[in-house]
């Protein structure tokens, strides 16, 4: 696992040294002197982590890791400071800037190596899902960067287990000044409440009796349901290399006992706020898979989605010898509507007409919006009399009531023609069966409209 990171230092023996220990594990290593440098080179894009020293002439730490942070194009860089401060207020200080951890100099080979392939797990899992989210830019949706950085961290959901009442009773209380804390005492409830409670992070005591830890928090990463939810977990200072194995199988964050308060606070406030911005990203995501391929005035399907999901089903009825119907809705008259009652009208027309499509076909049939006022109907297992009889449900279901408009102030009389067909034949091409659903639906249109004529193949 390769990624590039920036070490950021005045002092040349410690850049080379850490250098030296990142690249013996084959990451990709930058430099810089000052943090005016290393903001330059973080708003190029061109590092993964940041391992920042605090003590600097021109500009320290603390200040570069809030620059960072609060913007919205490097806020979701990992920064870990590697410093000489050893006190809990500088730990604090740092952390509070924002900092995803504070590492106290001298630093063990491992610890670090340790830290960096944790946080590039997390780097390379976000940067996938900002590259992904990219489109939702381009169809207006707004970027989840600037509330990601005016997020607080606070007002989460966590669920604590920890089974010794002294520990958890002091840690409850502390997490509930700023968040919602449920406590389970039982480990082996503990996945169980995890996956039904919907919780921002998951604080795991490594220390339980009779239970290991590590084995919950792997079975947490393996959950659907929990595989997203950070981990913080907590150790009594004997067990720190189990807290290393921890973070190569999945655990975010770590402290040791006895547990700062501040310390505490800080590092669940910012598991939850990448929890959330990570969320915001897979939700834009999947509203944008969404958009590309639903109609968005009447929520069905579009066409682009159904042509390609035409000749799916087409080859699956082709495969199985099952038969597959196709009708084409053409809604009478529209142009009227639109020209008579005004645009706004016609809109509530198309969003009715979609309400009772729904209503009028089974769940494993595809509607699409077609183009305008013309639509389609995919019924897959259907031959054409069970289809015919679909059809003409439909068109009852469209002339037997009037359609309101203008927000219920007026109601209009609305009808359609259907034009249906089926493909029989194996192998043929699902242009010419459109092509013959067409054909039928000209004819009803042609015939007096308002009715369905089917058309075999």
């Amino acid at each position: 696992m390769s990624a590039r990171i920036l070490v950021v230092d005045d002092v040349p023996a410690n850049v080379k040294l850490l250098e030296a220990r990142l690249s013996a594990e084959y990451f990709d290593v930058m430099t810089a002197s000052n943090g005016t440098e290393a903001l330059a080179i973080c708003h190029r894009a061109e590092c993964d982590i940041i391992l920042l020293d605090v003590m600097m002439p021109d500009m320290d730490g603390f200040e570069v890791c809030r620059r960072l942070k609060s913007d919205p194009a490097t806020h979701h860089i990992p920064v870990v400071m590697v410093t000489a401060l050893d006190s809990p207020s500088d730990r604090n200080r740092g952390l509070e800037a924002g900092a995803d951890d504070f590492l106290t100099k001298p630093v063990s080979d491992v610890v670090l190596i340790a830290r960096v392939r944790s946080l590039t797990r997390l780097k390379m899992m976000t940067d996938e899902l900002r590259m992904r989210a990219i489109t939702s830019l381009e169809i207006g949706m707004q970027a989840p960067e600037r509330s990601a950085v005016a997020d607080t961290g606070k007002g989460g959901r966590i669920l604590l287990v920890d089974d010794r009442q002294s520990s958890y009773e002091r840690l409850a209380t502390i997490l509930a000044a700023e968040h919602t804390v449920d406590v389970e005492p039982n480990p082996t409830e503990a996945l169980f409440h995890a996956a039904e409670g919907n919780y921002d992070l998951l604080i795991v005591s490594l220390d339980l009796n009779n239970f290991d830890g590590l084995r919950l928090c792997s079975q947490a990463r393996s959950l659907e349901r929990t595989r997203h939810v950070p981990i913080l977990a907590i150790a009594d200072p004997e067990n720190s290399t189990r807290l290393l194995r921890g973070l190569e199988i999945g655990v975010n964050d770590y402290l040791l006992r006895p547990i700062d308060k501040t310390e505490l606070l800080a590092r669940a406030r910012t598991q939850i706020r990448r929890r959330r911005y990570t969320d915001h990203l897979r939700d834009n995501v999947q509203n944008s898979i969404e958009m590309a391929i639903t109609d968005a005035l009447t929520g069905l399907h579009n066409r682009r989605y159904m042509e390609s999901h035409l000749a799916t089903l087409a080859e699956q009825a082709a495969t199985r010898g099952k038969p597959l119907a196709l009708m084409i809705l053409d809604i009478d008259f529209f142009k009227a509507i639109n020209d008579n009652y005004g645009h706004d009208a016609g809109d509530d027309v198309l969003r009715e007409f979609a309400v009772r499509v729904r209503k009028s076909i089974r769940g494993i049939d595809l509607a699409c919006r077609y183009g305008g006022e013309e639509f389609v109907i995919v019924m897959p297992e259907t031959d054409l009399h069970v289809a015919g009889m679909v059809a003409e449900r439909l068109r009852r279901s469209i002339a037997g009531e009037p359609f309101a408009i203008h927000k219920g102030a007026k109601r209009i009389e609305v009808t359609i023609s259907i034009g249906l067909t089926t493909l029989e034949q194996k192998g043929e091409a699902v242009a010419d069966v459109l092509k013959r659903a067409d054909m039928a639906l000209y004819r009803a249109k042609h015939d007096g409209r308002n009715r369905v004529v089917s058309q075999a193949a």
